[in-house]
């Protein structure tokens, strides 16, 4: 059956304003809330009801949560304006000026061959160097590409009948990993995975092969024994 659509078309200007939004993390849970965990709460029948249920229900998920209104939804949109008009569209100009065919060049090479080398490199010495010596219990197994999550957790750690999820990110990705926030489609892969193995997925921050959030390592344990008490 034809589903009707909801969201705006906003043609060419898509990929721009998604850019900007995600550099400047507007969309966060911190800004917005978490929210398909809202809307799955909700359960609206109706967009209408979601409006509603969402302005009457939503706050940020944040150290002080505040509540959500039309107002700060659309203070976000102004800010979103200020930071393409001010800094992306300027920095954009600058960065076309200077570029080069062999920045092209160099960059398709550098991201087909270099990046993916250091990746699977990382990923290897945080599981095997790392979490594989840790949890000898645990069999690590690299996500199998066709499943639906695979774009979203590097390995799957089973445990019997049961798996955890790890993903496996650099700190230069995200200097402050301590601020890191799945995105909404993460989340959602997360939650499918959980319901398809039983365990949780954790994200392991990568610094020169050793696991930098070392706080995962007990977390991992504690789920391991939930899932080991089946």
């Amino acid at each position: 059956m034809e589903q009707n659509k909801y969201s705006l078309d906003f043609g060419k200007k898509e990929k721009d304003l998604n850019y900007a939004c995600q550099t400047c993390q507007l969309s966060r849970p911190n800004k917005v809330g978490a929210v398909m965990a809202l809307i799955r709460e909700c359960q609206p029948q109706t967009i209408s009801d979601w409006e509603k249920w969402y302005f009457e229900n939503a706050c940020t998920e944040a150290k002080t949560r505040t509540k959500i209104t039309q107002e700060s939804l659309q203070e976000l949109g102004e800010r979103l304006y200020e930071k393409i008009t001010e800094v992306v569209i300027p920095e954009w100009e600058a960065a076309f000026k200077a570029l080069t065919l062999q920045d092209c060049i160099d960059y398709i090479f550098n991201l087909t061959i270099n990046r993916t080398f250091d990746g699977f490199i990382r990923e290897k010495s945080v599981v095997n160097d790392g979490l594989a010596k840790i949890f000898p219990e645990l069999t690590f197994e690299e996500s199998d590409p066709e499943l639906d999550h695979a774009g979203d957790i590097d390995y799957i750690a089973k445990v019997g009948d049961k798996a955890l999820g790890i993903q496996i990110k650099p700190v230069t990705a995200k200097a402050n990993f301590g601020n890191y926030s799945a995105t909404e489609r993460m989340k959602a892969s997360f939650t499918n995975f959980e319901a398809q193995f039983g365990g949780k997925v954790f994200v392991a921050f990568s610094l020169d092969g050793e696991i930098a959030n070392r706080e995962i390592i007990e977390e991992i344990r504690q789920e391991l024994e939930r899932l080991k008490s089946f």
